[in-house]
């Protein structure tokens, strides 16, 4: 089986109290991008239905309400765990720290996944279209997804394509540069950044070929 075989289009309504899809240069108080970022939205897609023999791709963010920002403080760990570590004591390493979230948000995200090497003899792109659309409409998840931190849980419904989308907000805006992803193709996995310009509240998410270090 050709392993660049693909699916047609899904669009997945995403939308939540609030989001934080931390921009990874703040290293000690958080803030959040503009907008959802595609790993984040391909995390969406994932949570609905994952297995080794697919791999989901971002195609367009639309956004569905005006940006807003809203500053809290929130308590932290200073530290991580190790697979080493017999116990942690919460009050000793707890720190609290202020975050930039963003509050009310609603996005239509536009993907589909691609055959990946690891796709079986009785595997085909019909099979998991018609496992995805099935879970979807049933708002069935394996975890529930998440708007970049697992604290602000998202809600989502499937838009069929008989379905007119959402309408996007009449914005423009240069969001600068933006995590795509990550490239797990390398240990350790290697953020990859693009240029992302958001028009009449759409945001184009370029090939992951095309993405920079």
């Amino acid at each position: 089986m050709d392993v660049l075989q693909k699916s047609g289009p899904f669009r997945l309504k995403v939308w939540g109290e609030n989001a934080c899809f931390t921009r990874p240069e703040m290293k000690v108080e958080r803030v959040s991008y503009d907008v959802m970022t595609p790993s984040a939205a391909r995390a969406a897609f994932e949570a609905i239905l994952w297995k080794p023999a697919i791999r989901w791709v971002i195609d367009q963010i639309d956004v569905l309400k005006p940006v807003r920002w809203e500053s809290v403080r929130r308590n932290e760990l200073g530290i991580v765990m190790s697979p080493r570590t017999r116990g942690l004591f919460i009050e000793d390493n707890r720190q609290q720290r202020a975050s930039l979230i963003l509050r009310d948000v609603a996005y239509t995200v536009h993907a589909h996944f691609e055959m990946t090497e690891k796709v079986g003899p009785n595997d085909t792109v019909v099979k998991f279209q018609e496992m995805f659309l099935r879970r979807a409409e049933k708002g069935q998840c394996f975890n529930t997804p998440y708007l970049g931190c697992r604290e602000f849980s998202a809600a989502f419904e499937l838009i069929p394509v008989s379905r007119e989308l959402p309408k996007p907000i009449e914005e423009d805006h240069d969001l600068g540069w933006m995590l795509q992803d990550h490239d797990f193709s390398v240990d350790p996995p290697m953020p990859k950044f693009f240029r992302a310009e958001m028009r009449e509240g759409r945001i184009s998410v370029p090939p992951f070929a095309e993405a920079k270090s």
